[in-house]
């Protein structure tokens, strides 16, 4: 009996198919279908139904995957904390991040560790949508968390604090030329993230304004799809200052309320609620908030 092949059974189901499991395991999905096949001769029953469209499990393979799906899982812990206990920085690091995020934030930090640790792989996924926390086995997820709660399953630790700004298209600001404060948002459209309810803003002297979005002409949670809306003179977007910035300094985008501090987007990195952080998670962190530091990002612990 093949240890490896009730292991591959699991990988499979936890992943809800071949190809997922595969993509995550780097094995070929040759490798996992012979697995299961060999199991299921072995056992002398069909474990999955496989069509083109969804996998599901047979009453045995159910039976079977309940059975033994929790010692298996413990068993990768154990090896996942003993690789922990290592210093060697290797395998793949999967990363999962808001598009807003990722895709300004942590290239050149991928980069640099690459570099200095050659054994390590890193893969990133840039989400438009909210990322399923760990639902295809993330080492970190990075998310904004603003108006949730990461569940108790993780381990939660801020790494930036991005600053945000109001941008508009100086041909939307030509026509409103009495625009000084907060306040005056409510004359303009606005253009809402996807969980926007207010912007609270602070002036220097302390001072604190709320401003109510309501009724937007767009909402969306994808930061390109507000500053291209912002660009065409659609509204006014609260965006991260370097997301914005190549359009600024191109002349397409005005900021607007310098003197006036957005809330900033804070981002959190989640971990999977191990014992001990993995020597590749580790590493990518430390970079992370070195790269914050050197910008002028906030960083703390949770």
């Amino acid at each position: 009996m093949n240890w490896d092949d009730f292991d591959a059974f699991c990988q499979v189901v936890d992943h809800g198919g071949f190809t997922a499991a595969a993509r995550a395991l780097e094995r070929p999905k040759s490798s996992l279908s012979a697995s299961v096949s060999r199991l299921e001769e072995q056992l002398g029953t069909r474990l999955l139904e496989r069509t083109t469209r969804r996998l599901r499990l047979t009453d045995a393979g159910d039976s079977l995957y309940r059975d033994i799906s929790k010692p298996f899982s413990q068993l990768r812990e154990l090896a996942v904390d003993a690789l922990a206990k290592g210093t060697q920085v290797q395998g793949t690091l999967r990363i999962a991040a808001p598009y807003e995020f990722g895709a300004h934030h942590l290239a050149s930090v991928a980069c640099r560790v690459m570099t200095r640790y050659p054994a390590l792989k890193v893969q990133i996924d840039v989400e438009h949508a909210r990322v399923a926390l760990f639902e295809r086995h993330y080492d970190i997820v990075f998310s904004a968390l603003e108006h949730r709660v990461a569940p108790s399953t993780v381990v939660t630790k801020r790494v930036y604090s991005l600053e945000r700004g109001l941008f508009a298209s100086p041909e939307l600001m030509v026509r409103c030329p009495a625009f000084a404060g907060p306040d005056d948002l409510n004359a303009l459209p606005l253009l809402a993230g996807g969980e926007d309810h207010d912007w609270p803003f602070t002036g220097a002297d302390g001072s604190t304004v709320v401003v109510d979005v309501r009724n937007p002409p767009l909402r969306s949670g994808n930061a390109e799809v507000r500053l291209q809306a912002a660009m065409a003179g659609l509204g006014v977007a609260r965006i991260t200052a370097s997301f914005c910035a190549p359009a600024v300094a191109q002349g397409r985008l005005v900021r607007l309320l310098p003197q006036w501090q957005c809330a900033p987007l804070r981002i959190h990195a989640l971990l999977p609620g191990r014992r001990l952080v993995p020597a590749k998670v580790r590493v990518f962190l430390d970079g992370l908030e070195d790269e914050a530091a050197q910008q002028g990002g906030a960083t703390a612990a949770a």
